[in-house]
């Protein structure tokens, strides 16, 4: 059975949604076009690429994501010189290590550009903070004068992924100066309503994979302190868009993976952890295939 994927953005999380993939591979459910934000946008380009589920979870078991935090070099080497790089390069890690890293997994099926995927197969969301907008990743690039089929997927994986204040934000350079690009999760976190023309019609059943429980299965914020506030304030942007649309969508194609007891950015994730959430993904998508309305089993 053909679908077309969605899946949402968060963070080290993410593991989950390699055994939700697995269930569904089990099942035949195969992906024709994929979308996604951050952690999402990981899946979605393996997806595409051409890599089974089983092949990401190596990839993944294989990895020492600690090698993602590639701190800006300095001449002096001091404790508060980390908080000076934040200031004046809007970022604690480089994202160098993380972009390579996406080049040269994808590099390994032969796919660099989008010129390497059928036309539509692949969508990213990131953030244009410069002029306050959303980017559609690759069909948006024409509107900065770019390429969009010799666009490397890497880059626009980068972009996706770029976590602000933890990963220094892309400069993408465009015919009138440069535009600062953060993670899709700040305008997009679950960006279901893209493969749905003006007519609300669909090509393929769309399924969603979502990294939290349900709107009314969350407990609100608890906001006592500045930290708390922050954190509230960024939960807030990634969702609200996508929350609304989901209102008006059918919740029943959607898997909700309740991972929310689990850090996004805890990079030092143990061999345990990381199974709990793989498991917790084949779970809850074995549960969601016993009611969904297009599925035969």
């Amino acid at each position: 059975m053909l679908v077309d994927g969605v899946f949402s953005g968060g963070g080290i999380k993410g593991f989950a949604l390699v055994g939700a993939l697995q269930v569904l591979e089990d099942k035949e459910i195969y992906f024709d076009r994929v979308a996604g934000t951050s952690a999402g946008a990981i899946m979605a380009c393996f997806i595409a690429a051409g890599y089974t589920a089983d092949e990401i979870e190596k990839a993944l078991d294989e990895l020492d994501v600690a090698t993602f935090l590639d701190e800006p070099r300095t001449l002096v080497s001091l404790p508060f010189m980390k908080w000076i790089n934040l200031y004046f390069r809007m970022g604690l890690y480089q994202g160098k290590a993380l972009e390579k890293w996406f080049y040269e997994k994808l590099a390994d099926k032969d796919v660099y550009t989008f010129d390497d995927l059928p036309a539509g197969a692949l969508k990213l969301i990131a953030s244009d903070l410069t002029n306050g907008k959303m980017i559609v990743l690759p069909d948006d690039l024409e509107n900065y004068g770019i390429n969009p089929e010799k666009f490397l997927i890497s880059r626009a994986l980068r972009m996706s992924c770029g976590v602000p204040f933890f990963f220094q934000p892309v400069k993408l350079k465009v015919s009138g100066g440069e535009s600062i690009v953060v993670d899709g999760g700040v305008l997009s976190n679950f960006p279901i309503w893209l493969f749905e023309d003006e007519d609300n019609r669909k090509e393929h059943p769309i399924l969603g994979l979502k990294l939290s429980s349900p709107k009314d299965h969350i407990d609100p914020h608890k906001i006592k302190n500045g930290l708390n506030l922050f954190e509230a304030l960024f939960s807030t942007m990634k969702n609200a868009h996508d929350e609304r649309y989901i209102s008006r969508t059918h919740e029943k194609s959607i898997i909700f993976i309740p991972v929310e007891n689990y850090s996004a950015t805890q990079f030092d994730l143990d061999d345990e952890t990381k199974e709990n959430l793989i498991e917790i993904g084949r779970n809850r998508t074995l549960q969601f295939l016993e009611s969904w309305k297009y599925s035969p089993f």
